[in-house]
């Protein structure tokens, strides 16, 4: 997936080493937020989001329709954002459980992509297959439903990625195997 970057969009104005203003500069061929007094140079790193992958016994997968902001009323493979001290594994169960109130094992790691498509947040998701060990679906956190559908008839989707997981997992339909993956009732 190749991505063609944008000019920079300031989020910072200021440094945290001395509190002086933060400009962009070029360093090491890049534009990267420089401190004008002391010379500190601001990282913008990607954020971290998780996401599971869980689907029932027929086959379908778990999706949950997004209850504010932007993406309102799209739906997505349940996801959020990794904590700063959090394992990945561990946030992944975090967030699914806020998300569905559903109590998650994560079987194997399937896709590791870039997200492009906010200019002002640039994540880098990691999708898990995951089998349900406990609970009932029902709609948390950014969530206002969560439902089942057969990956050839999924609902309008709110992120790009969440589109190419998709058509990975078509592709790889015959050869994924996550078990029983929990029940829908």
């Amino acid at each position: 997936m190749k991505h063609n970057p944008q000019p920079p969009v300031q989020r910072y104005f200021y440094c945290p080493k001395c509190g002086g203003a933060l400009e962009y500069r070029m360093h090491d061929e890049r534009q990267r937020l420089t401190c004008q007094s002391c010379g500190y140079i601001f990282y913008e790193n990607p954020i971290v989001g998780v996401a599971a992958i869980v689907f029932n016994e027929r086959g379908e997968i778990l999706l949950g329709r997004r209850n504010w902001g932007d993406y309102q009323g799209l739906w997505c493979i349940p996801c959020g954002y990794l904590e700063y001290d959090e394992d990945v594994f561990d946030g992944a169960k975090r967030e699914f459980l806020e998300e569905t109130g559903l109590t998650i094992n994560i079987v194997k790691l399937f896709a590791v992509l870039s997200n492009f498509h906010d200019p002002a947040r640039h994540t880098v998701g990691i999708w898990f297959l995951a089998e349900v060990i406990a609970g009932t679906p029902v709609a948390g956190d950014d969530l206002d439903m969560v439902g089942y559908f057969a990956l050839d008839n999924v609902p309008p989707l709110a992120f790009p990625t969440d589109r190419t997981v998709i058509e990975m997992l078509r592709q790889q339909r015959d050869v994924l195997s996550v078990g029983s993956a929990g029940s829908d009732k």
